[in-house]
């Protein structure tokens, strides 16, 4: 039976114990109390009741998805052969590949061996340098990194030019068959991880305590990874929101008593350690991609565990910001949250450095697998998102909706400039340049469209916009950037004719990415 056929089928398993889940995901059940019975749920404008977002680390489009849905299946790599009737995407074609790229090095194929690899720069400047005023050629130049000490397979600078096929990222292109993606999402802002998660939760980066380069004090916006103050695993430079108009999503989300919570690997414990699949030992805990850390409101500095199983995802002494095992906790009780933030230990975020995509296959594949075996994944929406690029190379540019002059720290149009547009820049604040690099972006849900690619222009806000279009919790305000955020809804279809709707499971292995079977 080819691949091709296999994934026709809807492939399904039985459900697991909740003991049985948590080994799958390498992760003990607390010892909590037992949750009451489950809340009737918290009234939403569309069918989905429970909205998980897989945030994961550091990816560009292309370096993902350049190539979808064509992979080069060399012998002795997991096989990936597309439906003939997948939609295309706005990915590497002949124009962009050897010998035609305009970079210094051409695109260039990493296979499954290569899954360990440097770790690029991916800084706010930098970012906008390789972008060179939309002519993308200054990859190699601006934001490259790479020595032999890290695996750069021989590349050095060049390494930023490569990409991964469906070989490697099998499960994500298996995904992509089955459900929704998009080829035009991007970062909200140019920059590194926590920009990336402050803009997820908030769309606002700035208000910020004055940290060095990573909170200049021309503008207080984040464009760095400062940590969050007073985070009881904090180990260096930190910063927090400092203006009272700024809010997050988590507080709007409390103020209609929809339950909800960020769940990270490694919070309980700062010391926690794993190795990945490239030898590389790193702490599970990474304090600058926990953004509710930086807001008073819905801070955890302690790590405070919760009380009891009941308490996850409503007030008490956590607030809302847990351990990635209280996740499993939660639903092994019936009572997800309706919105659920999911963080990765680090070793299988995806990162580059101490991650790779094999690590984070694995992640992603087994959290779906187990969602997909629970009774609310019938009203359940899956995102799997970046909070930034890592500076690999990604063709297409996306649209300047925000204006930046900071003249040390911009340079995307000109020396001192990004953006071009006078009127576009939101509420005066600046270091706030955006739309940055492109990112992949899908959708898991029953309500999914089926194997459907979206070019509607989207960025990490669309996610909080459809938090706060769902369950009805108004806007951030203070020029948060959902004022601009296009809508997810092109990829779902709620019986409205829109697209064909997802039927069944589909599970995958979480160490080929290929569809299991029975």
């Amino acid at each position: 039976m080819t691949l091709t056929s296999k994934m026709r089928l809807r492939v399904r398993t039985p459900l697991v114990t909740a003991a049985g889940a948590l080994a799958l995901m390498g992760a003990s059940v607390p010892a909590l109390a037992s949750a009451p019975p489950r809340p009737h749920d918290a009234a939403t404008s569309t069918p989905i009741k429970h909205l998980v977002v897989l945030y994961q680390e550091n990816v560009s489009f292309d370096h993902y998805f350049g190539t979808y849905p064509a992979a080069a299946n060399p012998a002795g790599e997991p096989r990936f052969t597309a439906r003939k009737d997948t939609p295309g995407v706005g990915g590497l074609n002949a124009s962009l590949l050897a010998p035609n790229n305009p970079n210094a090095v051409q695109p260039f194929r990493l296979s499954r061996a290569q899954a360990q690899t440097c770790d690029q720069d991916h800084s706010y400047t930098g970012e906008q340098q390789a972008f060179d005023a939309g002519r993308m050629d200054r990859f190699v130049e601006t934001v490259g990194r790479g020595t032999a000490s890290c695996a750069d397979y021989g590349k050095g600078k060049g390494l930023v030019m490569g990409y991964y096929d469906g070989n490697t990222v099998t499960g994500l292109w298996n995904y992509a068959q089955h459900f929704a993606m998009s080829d035009s999402s991007y970062s909200t802002t140019f920059g590194p991880s926590t920009p990336g998660a402050l803009n997820l939760v908030s769309g606002q980066t700035h208000g910020f305590a004055v940290d060095g380069e990573a909170v200049p004090a021309t503008s207080g916006t984040v464009i760095g990874d400062p940590q969050p103050s007073g985070d009881a695993c904090d180990s260096r430079d930190s910063s927090t929101s400092t203006d009272p108009r700024n809010k997050n999503i988590g507080d709007l989300l409390n103020a209609r008593h929809v339950s909800w919570g960020w769940f990270q690997g490694g919070f309980a414990d700062c010391a926690a350690t794993h190795v990945n699949v490239g030898g590389v030992v790193s702490k599970d805990y990474i304090p600058h991609h926990e953004p509710f850390q930086y807001y008073a409101s819905t801070a955890n500095l302690k790590h405070t565990p919760p009380a009891s199983v009941a308490e996850i995802g409503h007030d008490g002494a956590a607030n809302h910001q847990y351990d990635l095992t209280s996740f499993w906790s939660a639903v092994n009780a019936g009572s997800m949250p309706a919105v659920s933030f999911l963080k990765a230990a680090a070793y299988q975020d995806g990162h580059a450095g101490y991650s790779s995509p094999l690590d984070e296959q694995r992640y992603v594949v087994q959290t779906i697998n187990r969602l997909q075996t629970t009774p609310e994944w019938k009203n359940t929406a899956v995102v799997i998102a970046y909070d930034d690029s890592d500076g690999w190379y990604d063709h297409k540019m996306g649209p300047v909706v925000n204006r930046s002059t900071d003249a040390a720290h911009d340079a995307l149009t000109t020396d001192g400039t990004c953006g071009s547009n006078p009127a576009r820049v939101s509420g005066g604040y600046q270091d706030r340049c955006g739309y940055g690099p492109r990112q992949p972006l899908l959708v898991v849900s029953p309500y999914a469209k089926h194997n459907f690619v979206d070019h509607t222009v989207t960025d990490q806000t669309s996610i909080l916009r459809f938090v706060e279009d769902n369950w009805k919790t108004g806007q951030i305000g203070n020029h948060s950037f959902d004022e601009n955020a296009g809508p997810l809804s092109n990829m779902f279809t709620f019986g409205d004719g829109s697209g064909q709707r997802n039927a069944g499971t589909v599970m995958l292995d979480p160490g080929t990415g290929q569809p299991q079977r029975h």
